[in-house]
């Protein structure tokens, strides 16, 4: 409901440095599918200091199968950092994707507190989302 508001208001293009409050990224992923704006909105709102999984933003945006399609929809972020999707990682703590974008997320986790074990998230429950 809310995401349909917001866009019928969005007449007026934004551009991503104005982007700071979870209505501004819904206007400005205007142009993207539903399913998009749900990955990418879920994703605004991982804390820092926190993590979750591809798995867990499936399941939080109600299609809990389709954490390949949710990794897709990260990996082409067009609102990153602001939309930290460094902060979403495989289940077993693993970060995913090509090794030099992965080696980048691990040290933007880290410098965020995130615990590490063999370069990988320590997966528990006091840091997931």
């Amino acid at each position: 409901m809310l995401c349909l508001e917001i866009l019928n208001r969005a007449g007026e293009s934004m551009r991503k440095e104005e982007v700071k409050t979870e209505k501004d990224v819904v206007r400005f992923l205007s142009d993207k599918t539903e399913f998009e704006r749900k990955v990418l909105v879920a994703t605004f709102r991982i804390p820092t200091g926190k993590v979750s999984t591809y798995k867990r933003i499936a399941e939080k945006i109600g299609n809990p199968r389709a954490y390949r399609a949710v990794a897709s929809v990260l990996h082409r972020n067009p609102l990153a950092p602001t939309v930290p999707c460094h902060r979403v990682v495989r289940s077993d703590g693993k970060f995913g994707g090509e090794s030099k974008a992965a080696e980048s997320r691990r040290k933007l986790v880290e410098k965020e507190g995130v615990p590490l074990e063999n370069d990988a998230v320590k997966i528990s429950e006091k840091i997931l989302y």
